[in-house]
């Protein structure tokens, strides 16, 4: 057995803000981290409206506050951003193919934004009525 140290690259706690790459990434982890608080409050706004009528609009009341409204537009921003750097990864994920042709990038982006139009929408649509 060899008594040689093995190289072990510093790697501070910044390391990330170096490469506009590695920047966008851990932001869009990050968000996911933002967008699964803001799940555990809409789960726990279904739990208060099983306890009836009057938990449910003190839970609403609560989410009227501003700074639980700053808090929603801040996870709608991130969820934004989340989506539209998800939908340009895309392309890369999904190879696909019609005949001896490559489908084009700017289809599978667009037919992504397609289906969530559609989706939010329909979304709205069953709100509304």
């Amino acid at each position: 057995m060899t008594k040689r140290k093995p190289y072990e690259r510093k790697m501070g706690a910044t390391w990330w803000l170096k490469n506009a790459f590695h920047t966008k990434y851990i932001i869009r982890e990050g968000s996911s981290l933002v967008i699964a608080i803001y799940s555990m409050v809409l789960l726990f706004g279904l739990f208060r409206l099983s306890q009836g009528t009057d938990a449910f609009n003190g839970w609403l009341g609560a989410m009227s506050q501003p700074a639980w409204l700053a808090f929603h537009l801040l996870t709608l921003v991130w969820t934004l951003y989340h989506s539209i750097t998800w939908f340009s990864l895309a392309p890369k994920a999904a190879n696909l193919w019609l005949g001896q042709k490559r489908v084009p990038d700017s289809w599978i982006v667009n037919s992504m934004y397609g289906a969530l139009a559609g989706i939010s929408v329909v979304g709205l649509v069953l709100v509304l009525i």
